[in-house]
């Protein structure tokens, strides 16, 4: 084992209510298979893929039904075994239409996944190129292609290979049990992340909040000299890669710059989950981990479902929703989008389906600015939130540029801890889309 400095924080940050315990201890359940399956072909950052089946089509469980479009794309695989129902525009959880397969699965079964590997003997080479086929992408939130992040320039030398287990998102407990409940899948995934990119050290950073994941993963490691895992202040956004970054090794990562420009990369505890199953087992990304919860759920519960089960589904299989329900979130509260059709699927990096009721969704009137600070001091990429706002919605986007609006990384822990209610988030994600349209 070796370790690091003991300052295991960042500057700014906030400390939201965790909202854990309804769905903590709650062991993963397998799903039932939905009535039907949609399934987007945009499920990663870049390029949508292209569908290679048409109505009518048969498929089997993880068949190629999308194949990538370029290098930053993936494929996407069948989740079930099934008939092909039409391809065509239905909505989607990340509130626009998106191109979609949508699929009828049969009573039988069928699989065609790829075929098993040797995890001991496997090259970096094929590591790389099974996650790839594979079609796994980061499960942090971005749905980067995992296979792109496995492959850094080659005059980039990287030193550490990150296992984001914080979960610092309030509510989501998915990558707490898998952490419980597969720590040698875990680091059987990480080990093949570190021989795919040549690296020989691996952390596996944890919020100190989580004690029994902890002991979990450190008595999983003992075995490994390369292998640490180390406790950090439980605090958001301590998932982001930056904010663990500092906190672990101490390394600045440059505004604009990547992980991999400070010598590291950073990759979900889900993901490493993943490439284990596509390495070992021959299976693509057809299901997805997810944490439903919130008091406006009659029952929480960590799933596993397929890949394109429609949000409606997972509730009703959760019993269904409250009477005082009003809201229905994907991802965690600070980040996740808010759904308006709940017939919106599952994709391959949803962590979470979050019911909230009127008491959890604190909706307060917004005020003219205090200049308090307050959002300047949380910041954690250390930027001017109220400005930036500000010139976002007087339509400055010159001054807003000047500020580094793009290193925002829309947190949302300026918005959590403004005591105006100011959008400051909504107002700079849209300042963030006009400089970036300015740019093109």
């Amino acid at each position: 084992m070796f370790s690091f400095s003991k300052h295991k924080t960042f500057k700014g940050g906030v400390h939201p209510p965790e909202y854990k315990q309804p769905s903590k201890d709650k062991p993963f359940e397998i799903m039932t298979l939905p009535k039907r399956i949609i399934v987007p072909l945009s499920q990663h950052l870049g390029k949508p893929a292209l569908s290679l089946v048409k109505k009518g089509s048969e498929v089997k469980t993880g068949s190629v039904i999308a194949e990538a479009q370029g290098v930053v794309s993936s494929p996407i695989h069948s989740p079930v075994t099934g008939k092909v129902t039409a391809v065509t525009t239905t909505v989607n959880t990340s509130g626009f239409p998106k191109e979609s397969i949508i699929i009828e699965p049969s009573e039988i079964e069928e699989f065609d996944f790829l075929p098993t590997l040797n995890g001991e003997t496997i090259s970096a080479e094929e590591i790389i190129e099974r996650v790839r086929l594979a079609g796994i992408v980061g499960q942090g939130g971005a749905a980067f292609p995992a296979s792109v992040k496995l492959s850094p320039p080659k005059d980039k030398k990287i030193d550490y290979i990150i296992l984001n287990g914080c979960e610092c998102e309030p509510y989501l407990t998915r990558d707490y049990r898998y952490m419980l409940e597969q720590p040698e899948v875990v680091l059987a995934g990480l080990q093949l992340i570190m021989k795919a990119t040549g690296v020989d050290k691996g952390i596996v950073g944890i919020e100190d909040n989580k004690p029994l994941a902890i002991e979990s993963m450190k008595k999983a490691a003992k075995t490994f000299t390369n292998i640490s895992v180390e406790a950090v202040e439980t605090k958001y956004p301590q998932g982001a890669e930056k904010m663990l970054i500092k906190a672990l090794t101490g390394r600045e990562v440059p505004p604009g710059k990547l992980p991999l420009d400070s010598g590291i990369i950073v990759q979900n505890i889900g993901t490493a989950i993943s490439i284990y199953l596509a390495v070992v087992k021959g299976e693509p990304s057809i299901t997805a981990a997810l944490t439903i919860t919130g008091n406006g759920i009659k029952e929480s519960k960590n799933l596993i479902v397929r890949v394109g089960t429609p949000i409606d589904e997972v509730l009703n299989y959760c019993g269904g929703v409250t009477n005082d329900a009003i809201k229905v979130v994907v991802g965690g509260p600070m980040m996740g989008v808010s759904q308006y059709d709940f017939s919106a699927p599952v994709m391959k990096a949803t962590s979470g389906i979050l019911v909230l009721t009127k008491q959890e969704v604190a909706e307060k009137p917004e005020t003219p600015c205090l200049r308090c600070g307050k959002c300047v001091e949380a910041c954690p990429v250390n930027l001017i939130p109220t400005k930036l706002a500000r010139y976002s919605q007087l339509g400055k986007i010159e001054e807003a540029e000047a500020l580094d609006i793009r290193v925002c990384m829309e947190c949302g822990t300026c918005a959590y801890t403004c005591p105006a209610n100011i959008p400051l988030v909504q107002w700079i994600r849209l300042g963030k889309k006009k400089v970036m349209e300015k740019a093109k």
